[in-house]
C-alpha cells in the first residue's frame, strides 16, 4: 500500500465505509419484538374491552353497600380479584371457542385463532388466573368466603355452561349465558358486606336484562359471522323485526328493573335512572321503528349506546352513594 493512500479511501476498499448493526443488536430486537408480541397475546386473551364492564358493576355496588364510605384499599382488592376472575373466564372461553373464532371474521385475529399462543399454555393461564383470583378475594376481603366462590362459579357458568352449551345450541343462548356478567354486582355487595340482599340482585337483573339488547345489536351487525360458525344467535335465526321487538321488550325490562333501586338512593341516581333509561327507551324504540319501515339501519349504534346507559346509571349510583344524599324513602 502507497503512503499516501488516505485513510477513506482504504475504509471504502475494505468495505467498512458506514457502521453496521451488529448481529447481537438484531438478535436483541427480535427477542424484544417476541416478547412483547406474547405479553400482547396472552393480554388479548384476557378481553380487556370486555373486563370493562366489571369496573362499571362492582365498584358502584360496594359504594352503595358502604353508603357514605369510600375504602380504596378493599375497593382495589376487589378489583384486581375480580379481574382476574373475568380474565380467567374469557381465556378459558377462548380455549373453548378456538375452533369457532378461526371461522369468523371479527374474531380471527384473536390469540388461539392465529396460533400466537398454544392451547396448552392459554388453559394454564386461565386455571392459574382462577386460582390467583380465589386466594386474591379471600384474603383481601379479610377472609370472607363468598365473593371467591361466587367468582368461581362465574367462571365455570360461563365456560361449561354457556360457552359448552348454551352458545352453539339455542337462540337463548345470550338470556341465560349473560348471568355471568352480572356476578360482578353480587361479588362486589359481598366483598363488603360478607353477605348478600335485594340490592344487588335489583343491580344484577338490570345487567341480566340488559345484556340480550346489548348483544344482539352486535349480533345484527355479525351476523354472516355467527352463521358461518354455526351459533344460533337470535338474529341468525329470526327477523330483524322480530329481534328488535325484543331489544325493545328487554330494554324496558332493563330501565323499570333500575327503578327498584330509588328508594335507597338519592335524588342524583333517581335523575339518572329517568333520563338515561328514557333516553335508552327512545334509542331502541327508533331502531325498532326504522326496522317495521324496511329503513337502513345501524344496529352497531345501539351497541355503543347500550354502553353508555349502563355507563351512566352505575356512574350516578356510585356519585350518589359517594355524597351519601338522603335517600327517596327518607321523605316519605
Amino acid at each position: 500500500m502507497k503512503s499516501g493512500e488516505s485513510v477513506s479511501s482504504r475504509a471504502s476498499a475494505s468495505g467498512d465505509d458506514s457502521p453496521q448493526p451488529s448481529a447481537a443488536a438484531g438478535a436483541r430486537e427480535s427477542l424484544g419484538a417476541r416478547v412483547r408480541a406474547t405479553l400482547l397475546a396472552y393480554i388479548a386473551l384476557t378481553k380487556p374491552r370486555v373486563i370493562e364492564l366489571l369496573l362499571v358493576s362492582t365498584i358502584p355496588v360496594m359504594l352503595q353497600a358502604q353508603r357514605g364510605e369510600v375504602d380504596i384499599v378493599l375497593i382495589l382488592i376487589t378489583v384486581v380479584g375480580g379481574w382476574m376472575g373475568a380474565a380467567s373466564a374469557n381465556s378459558l372461553n377462548m380455549v373453548a371457542d378456538a375452533d369457532i373464532d378461526q371461522k369468523m371474521k371479527r374474531t380471527q385475529k384473536r390469540p388461539l385463532a392465529r396460533h400466537a399462543v398454544p392451547v396448552r399454555n392459554a388453559l394454564i393461564f386461565g386455571v392459574v388466573l382462577a386460582i390467583g383470583s380465589f386466594l386474591i378475594l379471600y384474603f383481601g376481603t379479610g377472609g370472607k368466603w363468598l365473593p371467591p366462590i361466587l367468582v368461581m362459579i362465574t367462571i365455570a357458568f360461563y365456560v361449561f355452561v354457556y360457552t359448552l352449551i348454551l352458545k352453539r345450541r339455542t337462540w337463548q343462548n345470550v338470556i341465560w349465558g349473560g348471568a355471568a356478567g352480572c356476578m360482578p354486582a353480587l361479588v362486589g355487595w359481598a366483598a363488603v358486606t360478607g353477605n348478600l340482599s335485594w340490592q344487588p340482585v335489583v343491580l344484577f337483573l338490570v345487567v341480566f336484562f340488559w345484556t340480550p339488547p346489548h348483544t344482539w345489536a352486535l349480533a345484527m351487525r355479525y351476523r354472516e359471522d355467527y352463521r358461518a360458525a354455526g351459533v344460533p344467535m337470535l338474529p341468525v335465526i329470526a327477523s330483524d323485526e322480530r329481534v328488535t321487538r325484543q331489544m325493545l321488550a328487554y330494554t324496558w325490562l332493563t330501565v323499570l328493573t333500575s327503578f327498584f333501586l330509588i328508594p335507597v338512593t338519592g335524588w342524583i341516581y333517581t335523575a339518572v335512572a329517568v333520563l338515561a333509561g328514557a333516553w335508552f327507551i327512545w334509542c331502541v324504540t327508533k331502531l325498532y321503528v326504522e326496522t317495521r319501515r324496511g329503513a337502513e339501519v345501524k344496529p352497531l349504534k345501539i351497541f355503543l349506546q347500550s354502553n353508555e346507559y349502563l355507563a351512566l346509571l352505575f356512574c350516578g349510583l356510585a356519585v350518589d352513594a359517594v355524597l351519601h344524599l338522603p335517600t327517596v324513602a327518607s321523605y316519605f
